[in-house]
């Protein structure tokens, strides 16, 4: 795998950036065709805005860089299967985790399929995950770092940090928009996942095409409670001592008449 890794610094950070980028396009590209496919309507898929799913780009350089540090550039079909394979899933684990705890929302589950992690990753999906980190490792990454190559150095610096810029606004203004679905697990007073998970997509679905466009891209999307349950579970018991205390009252009033 020859990385064009005699590059400056700066040039093959660039590099590193375009393949982000590609691969962030391609994968929308292959969510938005399976989700057409099932059914048979345009889905804005991703968590951002725009026509890219970082986790793809992340995935990509991630087994890219991975495979190169820690196996060489003559690493084996067997090897860079095995890389792509954990680090891939330790990435989309990470990410279900992150964006659970900053949305209080499960964004995808595998609970139903066999041989899962917590239902955030499954064996399905990182096999998958190994297939085509070979794939990018042996043939595409390489011929695309020969590409970028090419690209004037000016072109590449005012590429990458267009996208760069359009990706950070993007990602504050998805953040803003999905923050809701925080704020209103929050405010539910539901008292399981099922109804508060309603109630969000209730009031997402009353919202801007950016609110409506979460529904779309995250049909099964639930609440994750876990603090929510905790501060209801407080208000049960602050309500049952207060009723115990109204009775011990009661039953002293009686006890004085």
């Amino acid at each position: 795998m020859e990385l064009q890794t005699h590059a400056p610094s700066i040039e093959l950070l660039c590099y590193f950036i375009l393949l982000f980028m590609v691969f962030s396009v391609a994968g929308w590209i292959m969510e938005v065709t399976l989700k057409y496919i099932q059914f048979h309507r345009f889905i804005n898929r991703g968590f951002l805005i725009g026509p890219y799913c970082p986790i793809y780009g992340a995935g990509a350089v991630l087994v890219t860089a991975a495979v190169h540090l820690t196996a060489g550039s003559d690493c084996s079909y067997l090897e860079a299967f095995l890389i792509s394979f954990f680090f891939c899933s330790a990435l989309e684990y990470f990410v279900s985790w992150y964006m659970e705890k900053v949305f209080h929302a499960r964004w995808w589950d595998y609970s139903s399929r066999p041989m899962n992690l917590e239902g955030r990753i499954w064996i399905g999906n990182c096999v998958l995950f190994g297939i085509g980190g070979v794939l990018i490792v042996k043939l595409v990454a390489p011929a695309l770092f020969r590409l970028f190559a090419r690209i004037p150095k000016t072109a590449l610096y005012a590429i990458c940090i267009c996208f760069l810029i359009l990706l950070a606004t993007d990602y504050v203004l998805s953040h803003i928009v999905t923050s809701m679905v925080r704020r209103v697990g929050e405010a539910s007073t539901g008292d399981n996942t099922e109804q508060i998970s309603r109630e969000i997509r209730q009031i997402l679905s009353q919202k801007s095409m950016l609110h409506r466009r979460i529904l779309d891209a995250y049909p099964f999307m639930q609440a994750r409670t876990d603090a929510i349950q905790a501060r209801l579970s407080e208000e049960r018991q602050k309500l049952r001592e207060r009723i115990k205390e109204e009775s011990k009252r009661f039953y002293n009033r009686d006890d004085r008449d």
